[in-house]
């Protein structure tokens, strides 16, 4: 976790994680933008299944944090 913002540079993330985060960061920035390159990269590691799994955990999130900062709500220990 300590490297999550790093991930595209460091040996210690499997090309497997690495585009399942690439997904995710794109979704953030602009779900509009997940072209037919990153969709190419994602069907190398991942089946259909597995990439309509990633991106509806990736969803679920993106919606939890929105959820939390429209109601100023801090994270807990």
């Amino acid at each position: 976790m300590d490297h999550l913002a790093d991930f595209e540079t460091r040996d210690d993330f499997a090309p497997a994680e690495k585009v399942a985060l690439r997904l995710a960061e794109r979704m953030a920035e602009d779900s509009n933008r997940v072209d037919d390159a990153l969709w190419d990269d994602l069907r190398s590691h991942f089946d259909e299944g597995e990439i309509i799994e990633l991106a509806a955990a990736i969803g679920l999130f993106h919606y939890f944090n929105r959820f939390n900062n429209a109601l100023g709500m801090e994270p807990t220990k």
